[in-house]
């Protein structure tokens, strides 16, 4: 009997690429995890910096009038000014009046020179209260009328005391632009009063509400800009000292506060007695 052929078995494997899962959820993770890095960095952002410092960055992107002819900012990490320094915003003209050594470091290390600032900064903050409770009537004496306070909020900021002045339905604070009314005359006079009871700079920045767009041009840059001047020159003949102002700045309709940006309500000026390291 002669011997028969083994049968020959070939077994053919299926190879699915990618493997059980595939690598498409490599991509995905690499994308979750740089959006946590990105979200953590903002509230590192949030935590770390001041209002001033927050605004440099905000304005890097989105510039307002440039003071000089360099519109991106300074030269820092942000556009504008670096978080770490007192480097100078030419986005919004801001920037310290003395440059710091590393010895304010030290004080921020020594607990006794870190107490004593602590203090002084306290005493400051009192004093623009009331300055800003004088100015509004909260002390039983006010610089202005009822009628006129209709005009007026104050709000006391990281950089300062900020007098707001608004218009109102029935009385508008310009005319032909940038005139003042007699209305915004007499806030501005009480203004002064008040402010002339520090020493600290001022900074003023005009905003305007914004304009239909079937008008030809948009005027709200040099409107803004010409209100704050305005303002300035109005203050320098009611006897503020000329020298103490820092920066005037038109905003146009970059900065609405009411939700309309069309509304008359954002047609306003903002005169701000800055803070000593401002």
């Amino acid at each position: 009997m002669s011997a028969q052929p083994a049968p020959i078995i070939i077994k053919r494997k299926k190879v699915i690429a990618g493997g059980h899962h595939g690598g498409a959820w490599k991509v995905a993770y690499a994308d979750f995890v740089t959006a946590m890095m990105a979200f953590f960095l903002l509230m590192w952002l949030l935590g770390a910096t001041n209002e001033k410092q927050r605004k440099g960055i905000a304005d890097y992107f989105n510039p307002t009038i440039p003071v000089n002819k360099v519109s991106g900012g300074g030269a820092g990490a942000f556009g504008g000014e670096s978080i770490f320094s007192e480097e100078a915003l030419s986005a919004n003209g801001s920037g310290a009046g003395v440059v710091q050594s590393t010895s304010s470091v030290e004080n921020a290390i020594d607990p006794k020179k870190s107490s004593e600032k602590g203090v002084e900064k306290t005493a400051e903050s009192v004093q623009l209260e009331e300055i800003a409770k004088r100015l509004t009537g909260l002390t039983g004496e006010s610089m202005i009328s009822d009628l006129l306070r209709r005009h007026v909020v104050t709000r006391l900021t990281d950089e300062g005391l900020i007098v707001e002045i608004f218009d109102i339905p029935d009385a508008p604070l310009f005319v032909q632009e940038a005139e003042p009314t007699d209305v915004l005359e007499s806030v501005l006079l009480a203004v002064t009063e008040v402010f002339r009871l520090a020493d600290n700079r001022i900074a003023i920045q005009g905003h305007t509400a914004a304009v239909p767009l079937v008008s030809r041009t948009n005027p709200v840059w040099k409107r803004s800009s010409a209100r704050a001047e305005s303002v300035r020159e109005t203050l320098n003949e009611f006897g503020l000292n000329e020298g103490r102002m820092h920066r005037v700045t038109g905003f146009a309709d970059r900065k609405t506060v009411a939700e309309n940006p069309l509304s008359i309500r954002n047609n306003r000026i903002e005169v701000i007695l800055l803070r000593n390291n401002f």
